[in-house]
């Protein structure tokens, strides 16, 4: 955990998420959101292109969940993908759900594979009153909303942000081509190397048999 830490540069990240906590949390609880935040998320475990939308990074993490939440940090307990909740007769689904055991509250993780847009922040809001009128125990604390996307506009978040009475944070999120742009021409294709196996195998057993 300690090693994984270094490397990532977690000092760098940690509480930098742009939020509204300060404004909406009692000061305790407001002070552990912040520091429980990254910006950027590192997920550079996954082995995802550019061109993968909202529906294959949530896969991807869930397949990969054992990393994603070391990269959460600590408290991070998972309950659901596509969670849903009814909300006057209409289902919806939330991304991903969580409950925080130290902040001792939901917490909804929204992807976005794009830039951050303002109506973002809205519909995040709303589910957030929704899981506290449905779910949040009366022990438990506010839930907290976090909007993943790629490259937030800093004032464009604040502004968005403002007059929200709900804890959201939006972060970057930084995924690490697997494989640079500038080998994969000289990597062999999925087809070379299955008949490269095959080859392989077949020699194998010859040379058994002659035995």
């Amino acid at each position: 955990m300690l090693l994984n830490q270094i490397e990532s540069k977690l000092y760098e990240r940690q509480g930098k998420s742009i939020q509204n906590f300060q404004s909406v949390l009692p000061t305790p609880q407001a002070d552990l959101a912040r520091e429980t935040l990254k910006n950027p998320y590192n997920f550079d475990f996954l082995s995802l292109g550019k061109e993968a939308g909202e529906k294959d990074l949530e896969i991807a993490l869930i397949d990969h969940i054992q990393k994603f939440l070391l990269e959460l940090g600590q408290g991070f307990a998972y309950i659901g993908r596509q969670f849903p909740i009814n909300v006057g007769g209409d289902d919806f689904y939330l991304d991903l759900l969580f409950y925080h055991t130290r902040l001792r509250c939901y917490v909804i993780v929204e992807l976005k594979a794009k830039e951050f847009m303002p109506e973002y922040v809205g519909k995040l809001n709303f589910y957030l009153n929704a899981v506290n009128a449905q779910l949040k125990h009366p022990q438990d604390q506010p839930s907290i909303g976090i909007l993943l996307c790629k490259a937030p506009n800093k004032v464009m978040v604040e502004y968005s942000l403002e007059n929200i009475n709900s804890p959201l944070g939006i972060s970057e999120y930084e995924i690490m081509s697997s494989i640079p742009e500038n080998l994969k021409g000289n990597l062999p294709s999925i087809e070379e190397l299955e008949l490269e196996l095959g080859s392989q195998s077949l020699n194998s057993k010859t040379g058994s048999k002659q035995e």
